[in-house]
């Protein structure tokens, strides 16, 4: 496989510390390609801010011709984050929403927007630039590993030098096998086999046999056959989704990981095993012992040490390539515009990478069958990157979630993107939310 590297431009020196956090833009896309350079926002005052033109601004140069020379300003003063147009050509927008051009016309939010867009640039801000400051963009293959990713794959890497179990929190297709294969090549199992399992597809009732393997006629129609983890001896078993267990399998994996040896079904002598175990669950794996759905022993056994991997929408770098990836790779390849960077930015995404290649893949072919000159945002689905629990809300809310949405819009004063982005849904669910609530009361 090919791999590219691609080093951040940064305003500090390489190799230099970030001691505090220092809120600042990442230029995510410019002129039609994905880039990555950081901006830090300059001191002012009791806060920063920084002006955002064409040509140079801090150690990066802005070559959009879309960008005016003072086009917008970006301000953060502790609290709250300000977005505002400098009177420019081409306009500013703040999560896919245009802002106006007055003086007093800006957006603000306690959170920082998804994405600011000038011209044909997308800007993302963020809280603290310094795991982006004299990082990397690797591209392995179809695989996109950007500067945060980078960081659980170090971590899953020392792990597995001083210890043989890892525990892996992150949502549905956020990366987890990704994390657990550099948990094994990182180790002195890396010449071993790697087998991953997902547990939450194995059905309850054969979940022993093919864990554990079975002993020629231990039920009817058995033959002798190896378990996972008897697959896995000298090398990886990567047990994803590990909390969808049954107690006795969780039991009878504890006594396995214990004493290194595997009963099959219907045997009454073990093998012994030996290889290291990687375990993942997108459930808080405490809160399932808590709630006695989980062993306690053995989360003490498999529970340390932990690694956790932000979600996709907290790498908008990846994003930026992943689309871009996905355009290049239908038939005939189509250029990505900046609408659709800007729209797939401002979404959620609750299946992470594995939604997001399938979305990107369809608004390109929709816009290679509509003959399209590139794929925008109008070919993008509605529904893709939309949290699945937040669709009651355009139904009949209960007094409970109305109270959740209220407090949201409060907390943003009003700002519909920024409190439909807390609430995990896409802005245009809550609009129609708003609509029906302003209708009901007419």
């Amino acid at each position: 496989m090919t791999r590219t590297m691609e080093t951040v431009e940064s305003s500090r020196p390489p190799g230099a510390a970030v001691r505090v956090p220092v809120p600042g833009l990442l230029l995510v896309f410019t002129a039609g390609k994905p880039t990555l350079g950081v901006l830090p926002l300059a001191r002012e005052g009791a806060g920063r801010a920084l002006e955002i033109g064409r040509g140079q601004v801090g150690t990066l140069s802005i070559d959009d011709v879309a960008v005016s020379r003072r086009h917008a300003r970006v301000a953060f003063d502790g609290v709250r984050w300000r977005v505002r147009d400098l009177g420019s050509r081409n306009g500013t927008s703040v999560d896919g929403v245009s802002i106006g051009t007055k003086s007093e016309d800006e957006w603000a939010g306690a959170a920082p927007p998804r994405v600011v867009r000038t011209g044909e640039s997308l800007f993302v801000p963020v809280a603290d630039v310094g795991p982006y400051v004299a990082a990397r963009v690797e591209t392995d293959g179809e695989l996109i590993i950007g500067p945060r990713l980078a960081q659980v794959l170090d971590q899953a890497r020392r792990a597995a030098v001083s210890g043989s179990t890892l525990f892996i929190q992150g949502e549905s297709g956020s990366g987890k096998e990704i994390v657990a294969r550099a948990f094994h090549t990182g180790g002195a199992a890396k010449e071993g086999p790697f087998v991953a399992v997902n547990c939450a597809a194995i059905p309850e009732n054969i979940a022993e046999r093919l864990l554990f393997g079975a002993k020629r006629g231990a039920y009817s129609g058995a033959e002798d056959a190896d378990g996972y983890l008897k697959t896995a001896h000298g090398g990886t078993l990567f047990l994803d989704e590990m909390a969808e267990l049954s107690a006795p399998v969780q039991a009878k994996l504890l006594r396995a990981l214990e004493t290194r040896e595997v009963i099959p079904l219907g045997a009454t002598k073990g093998h012994k095993v030996e290889l290291r175990l990687c375990s993942a669950t997108h459930k808080g794996l405490r809160e399932e012992v808590s709630a006695g759905r989980f062993r306690q022993d053995l989360y003490y056994r498999v529970g340390v040490p932990a690694v956790s991997i932000p979600p996709l929408r907290e790498r908008p770098e990846e994003i930026v390539r992943l689309i871009a990836g996905e355009a290049s790779r239908v038939t005939p390849p189509i250029p990505v515009g900046t609408s659709l960077v800007e729209e797939c930015l401002v979404r959620w995404w609750p299946g992470n990478v594995r939604e997001l290649r399938i979305e990107a893949r369809s608004a390109a072919l929709a816009a290679v069958a509509a003959g399209a000159p590139q794929v925008d945002a109008e070919h993008l689905s509605p529904s893709a990157g939309s949290s699945l629990a937040a669709a009651p809300v355009d139904e009949q809310a209960d007094d409970d979630e109305q109270d959740r949405i209220e407090a949201a819009l409060r907390k943003e004063q009003g700002n519909v993107t920024a409190a439909a982005r807390a609430l995990g849904m896409h802005r245009n669910q809550l609009r129609r939310w708003l609509a029906k609530r302003q209708g009901e009361r007419e």
